[in-house]
């Protein structure tokens, strides 16, 4: 039998009964969009992260864009992010109209490294956009003290980081706004797309609400453009299902984690296993390792009847759409690296020790031949 790298499967039939009576509540009672369920679960994620307030909306993607255009960012104006991390981050600062510049990552943490931020900036720098990738936070308290200095906004993409802490403080409360996907395969996922934008601000809360619905405050009243981004309210049920086990997923997941490092960390294995920082709580979206020849012992893996995932094969930089940026292979080579070596082994809260312990038995025999 295939280990995956990640499923759903045992999961939903754990919470088949919970979840299909949420849903057919939602069913009967007929509210479908922006109902009882979305507001419920802005206010349980608002106090997950410990910020004022909590905006659902259709995506992640959609809620980095739209946590752009509330800070004002548009033609002319640059925003700094990292190279290594999903599309959608880099894509959403092209979507106003401003232009990515990208700054490479600390190779231990896989995060933008705050120490080349700074000879990033120029006179049209408007914001920094840092992703807390694979579970864990960005450095933010260099990040956050930089913005102060240049008048810059900080946007957290927490796709991938529901539930992290950085220093004790939740991720979604570090910046000025944050965001979270919902897609199913995030350590909270709903049965389709969702995602959720947070802040302390109350003129960005405004903003947002605005922009999610055509920039209207008043119903067919439009003060700023805007578009078309609602959680609906059968998968903000489905959510609010989930979260209660959110915290106890978690927990699982940081003792898959420990167990990985306490079997793989042996003298000679050819893996830099993940780093996680004194001053993070790790919530391990995904279990990263670093091996040589990757793509070779990928394919190994499969041969033996182990998943394992690349995130992430490409670096923003060197994506063909972002040519006429004008970046060379060599410009981030922290990133680039990570391109060539990142795997990430079976990771989900419901992946049973022995699964475990053979895709440990599997990896460490690769490695040796």
């Amino acid at each position: 039998m295939m280990i995956p790298g990640f499923s759903l499967t045992r999961q939903n039939a754990e919470l088949e009964q919970e979840v299909t009576e949420a849903i057919l509540d939602v069913m009967r009672g007929g509210q479908f969009i922006l109902g009882e369920n979305v507001a419920k679960l802005e206010k349980e994620i608002a106090d997950l992260c410990e910020a004022e307030y909590a905006i659902g909306v259709g995506n992640c993607s959609d809620a980095l864009y739209l946590a752009l255009r509330a800070c004002g960012v548009g033609p002319g104006d640059e925003v700094i992010t990292t190279p290594f991390t999903f599309f959608a981050t880099a894509g959403a600062i092209a979507h106003t109209g401003a232009k990515p510049v990208f700054c490479d990552i600390d190779p231990g943490t896989f995060n933008i490294d705050p120490s080349r931020i700074e000879d990033a900036i120029t006179e049209r720098t408007k914001a920094i956009l840092p992703v807390h990738l694979y579970g864990q936070a960005a450095d933010m308290d260099p990040i956050n003290s930089i913005a102060k200095k240049y008048s810059l906004y900080v946007i957290e993409d927490a796709a991938q980081a529901i539930g992290a802490k950085y220093k004790g403080r939740p991720v979604g409360s570090l910046g000025d706004i944050a965001c979270f996907s919902f897609f199913p395969t995030k350590n909270l996922g709903a049965f389709g797309d969702g995602g959720m934008l947070t802040t302390n601000d109350p003129e960005l809360e405004e903003r947002i609400r605005m922009l999610r619905v055509h920039g209207s405050k008043k119903k067919y009243h439009h003060e700023i453009l805007g578009c078309n981004s609602r959680l609906d309210e059968l998968q903000a049920a489905i959510l609010r299902v989930k979260l209660k086990y959110l915290d106890a997923w978690t927990n699982t997941r940081r003792a898959l984690a420990e167990r990985y490092r306490e079997k793989l960390n042996v003298a000679g294995n050819a893996i830099v296993l993940p780093t996680e920082m004194e001053w993070a709580y790790h919530v391990y979206h995904q279990y990263t390792i670093r091996v040589p020849n990757r793509d070779a012992v990928q394919e190994e893996l499969k041969a033996r009847g182990i998943a394992s995932t690349v995130y992430y094969p490409l670096s923003l930089h060197l994506q063909p759409v972002f040519k006429d940026l004008g970046y060379e292979p060599g410009d981030f080579p922290e990133s680039e690296k990570a391109t060539e070596e990142a795997l990430s082994l079976p990771m989900f809260p419901e992946l049973e020790y022995a699964e475990q312990d053979r895709v440990v038995e599997e990896l460490r025999d690769i490695l040796k031949g």
